[in-house]
């Protein structure tokens, strides 16, 4: 008898051990991904942020997570951002000089996107297990199909390829631009609503065994591509669903109610998917990361607040954008952070946490982890933004560099500035004659890395 009963307690441990490795195992396993982009949303469009009107599911990641409150785009254009994003290499490394946005009606820019010497993080997690998908806006090339998210690590995608889209017919003007996997496709309904849709379809039909990551690049709230039949030309347009104009009456300028209607409209989108997530049972293992690909259009209803400037501008309100990261278990809720932080640090920071191997790759961003796991900022680094010529924005070419506090920007035919921006964040005051040793000091840095990047593009 005192056999079976230590046989009976050996086996009872058996189990308790080999379910205690399984508990150690699951909880070891790499998260699931989820970045939501956003585009054109300024640094005053979400709620917790400082907007009047409200973003209640934005700001539920905030009161869930960390708040970014110094964190920066790639750039302040569509295209080079989303390049910056997906490959951690400072756009002005691009192998096309991907620098301003791709437009759609411009044959020239036919031959121009991402090329396959440019790895992207998709496909790096793909190496290490994680399925892979986009569903939204590409903007990384329209022309070939060598440009598709297809050929740059996505196994799915869903969505339109250029800057914009009619939100009711998903052209672009009068020429369609939907496709599902390359494939074009016939939607009706409201683009919003779509992606968001297919973002839900998407997590229901995935491949349960294998950790996902998903860009859900939502296009809202950047204004829409109509079509004018009278004068036969697209056409910019806000494009709100008349259902949430209802909701936001209280804005009073029309163009900022229109636009404060789509975020609206995409706030509940991001609802619906962080419910499916709580309803599937995987928030708990899945970092979601809110973010916008770049500052607030005042032309087109975007806020920057006080930041100066806005969209297709290196001044604070083109690049300085709204960022939270909501990570159960190991960024703490409710946190607000001031570390000085961009784009590019997500390439090695969530390739890191998927377990995927970089060493091999030359990344322009930090592993920014100690940030969000116990708010340690990262040591003193440096940033550089490059903007081209955009003839639709009537604006020409564009530098910046920030080091410290320290920031310079040149636009050519407009000026040269120099800001302290823990003394003048709202770049009010320019100290190129008062401070011309240290206007010396960063605009050589600021030109010595603009001439590495380009020759290395070149090379490529």
């Amino acid at each position: 008898m005192p056999k079976q009963k230590n046989f009976g307690l050996f086996f009872i441990f058996l189990i308790l051990f080999a379910s205690g490795v399984s508990v150690a195992l699951k909880a070891q396993a790499p998260p699931n991904i989820l970045v939501i982009f956003t585009d054109d949303q300024g640094s005053k469009d979400v709620g917790c942020y400082g907007s009047e009107f409200p973003t209640p599911n934005m700001d539920r990641l905030a009161s869930e997570g960390i708040k970014f409150t110094n964190f920066y785009a790639a750039s302040a254009i569509c295209t080079p951002s989303r390049f910056g994003f997906l490959t951690g290499r400072n756009p002005s490394r691009s192998q096309d000089r991907l620098l301003s946005a791709l437009m759609f009606e411009d044959k020239s820019h036919a031959k121009l996107g991402i090329q396959p010497s440019e790895t992207t993080l998709p496909q790096v997690l793909k190496s290490a297990g994680y399925q892979t998908a986009l569903l939204g806006k590409w903007h990384l090339g329209h022309g070939d199909e060598t440009f598709s998210p297809s050929h740059h690590g996505f196994d799915y995608s869903y969505g339109h390829t250029a800057g914009c889209v009619d939100y009711f017919t998903m052209d672009y003007g009068n020429t369609p631009d939907w496709y599902r996997n390359d494939v074009p496709i016939d939607e009706t309904g409201y683009a919003t609503d779509l992606i968001t849709e297919e973002t839900i379809s998407y997590l229901g039909k995935r491949d349960k065994k294998k950790p996902f990551f998903l860009f859900l690049a939502y296009n809202a709230p950047h204004f829409g591509k109509g079509w004018d039949d009278g004068n036969d030309k697209s056409i910019n347009l806000l494009q709100p669903h008349p259902r949430d104009l209802e909701r936001v009456t209280k804005v009073a300028d029309p163009s900022r109610r229109k636009y404060a209607a789509m975020v609206a409209s995409l706030d509940d989108g991001i609802g619906k998917v962080l419910d499916y997530l709580d309803k599937a049972g995987i928030a708990e293992n899945t970092v979601v990361i809110f973010m916008s690909d770049h500052g607030g259009d005042p032309n087109y209803g975007g806020s920057n607040g006080a930041l100066r400037a806005g969209k297709a501008t290196l001044f604070e309100g083109g690049i300085k954008v709204p960022c939270i990261v909501r990570w159960p278990g190991k960024v703490k809720p409710n946190v607000e952070s001031n570390a000085m932080t961009w784009a590019l640090d997500w390439f090695p920071t969530l390739a890191s946490i998927g377990g995927a191997d970089t060493k091999d790759l030359i990344l322009d961003g930090k592993n920014i982890n100690s940030v969000l796991t116990g708010n340690i900022p990262p040591a003193e680094r440096e940033m550089y933004w490059e903007l081209g010529s955009h003839a639709e924005l009537e604006r020409g070419h564009w530098v910046a560099y920030r080091t410290g506090n320290w920031k310079y920007v040149n636009a050519p035919n407009e000026g040269e500035w120099l800001f302290n921006l823990q003394a003048d964040p709202f770049e009010k005051q320019n100290l190129k004659e008062k401070e011309v040793a240290k206007f010396d000091q960063v605009k050589s840095r600021c030109t010595l890395l603009g001439d590495t990047y380009k020759k290395y593009s070149l090379k490529k």
